[in-house]
């Protein structure tokens, strides 16, 4: 898909956040664009889900602005454009009785409200949802019954039925294998490319999200880099970013601040 420079859907505004009196964003400023796929990453604590969370409304920003399709985040209301694959979406007991397509059909509830029976039209949603993320056969499953990759299908495809125009990841491979992984890459490559969806995806490997995305910002309490992933690949952003020299990127975040 062609990334539209000229059209901001967010704009993030000299934010600073603040966990009590530990300083965890300082003075962030970028915009994503119509069609972008930007990864966020950085160390270990540095902020990722914490921008991550100020751009959700799910916390405020001590400083600064957020603004969402032309509107202050305080006074937006159309959340049904914006998808949310959370940390660990996946871990909640096995035994929950749910099936594949109930959890899917959640996602249309946004767009709907509560209360409202699902129309055919809604059907229809969920379908493509399903048949998005290749899960169609197993609608009828309970959710607890799948493979970690598959239930992040599944959630993928609850904010698909959404019908949003952005979904935002949050760290969506930790625990799966690495055929997994690329399985997911492909699905997400195909839903920026060929279905026109804004993503925005955090992530702590460097090497795998500088292949897949079009846009990188680089977190360490404040944007240490933030444009196309071949200039930060070939430049010296690495010391900037984890305070060393020669440094590997971290392979598993434990904290996810």
């Amino acid at each position: 898909m062609h990334v539209d420079h000229t059209k901001n859907i967010i704009e993030v505004n000299s934010v600073s956040f603040a966990y009590a009196s530990v300083s965890v964003l300082s003075d962030i400023t970028f915009a994503i664009h119509a069609g972008d796929y930007l990864g966020i990453i950085g160390p270990n604590g540095s902020g990722k889900t914490s921008l991550l969370k100020v751009m959700l409304g799910l916390v405020r920003a001590q400083k600064g602005s957020v603004t969402l399709f032309g509107k202050p985040i305080e006074k937006y209301k159309e959340w049904h454009r914006i998808g949310y694959v959370p940390q660990k979406a996946t871990s909640f007991d096995p035994l929950f009785p749910a099936t594949v397509r109930e959890i899917v059909a959640m996602g249309r509830y946004g767009k709907r409200g509560l209360f409202h029976w699902l129309t055919a039209r809604d059907n229809e949603v969920i379908d493509r949802a399903l048949q998005e993320v290749e899960m169609t056969a197993f609608a009828d499953r309970l959710i607890g019954d799948l493979s970690g990759g598959q239930q992040q299908r599944v959630f993928i495809a609850r904010a698909l039925a959404g019908e949003p125009d952005i979904i935002f990841l949050d760290e969506p491979t930790v625990g799966v294998d690495m055929r997994t992984q690329e399985e997911f890459y492909a699905l997400l490559r195909r839903l920026n490319q060929e279905k026109g969806i804004t993503l925005v995806l955090v992530s702590h490997d460097i090497h795998v999200i500088s292949r897949e995305v079009t846009e990188l910002a680089c977190i360490n309490e404040r944007l240490v880099y933030y444009g196309e992933p071949r200039a930060f690949i070939e430049g010296d952003y690495l010391n900037a970013l984890y305070g060393c020299v020669n440094c590997a990127h971290p392979h598993k975040d434990q904290n996810h601040v």
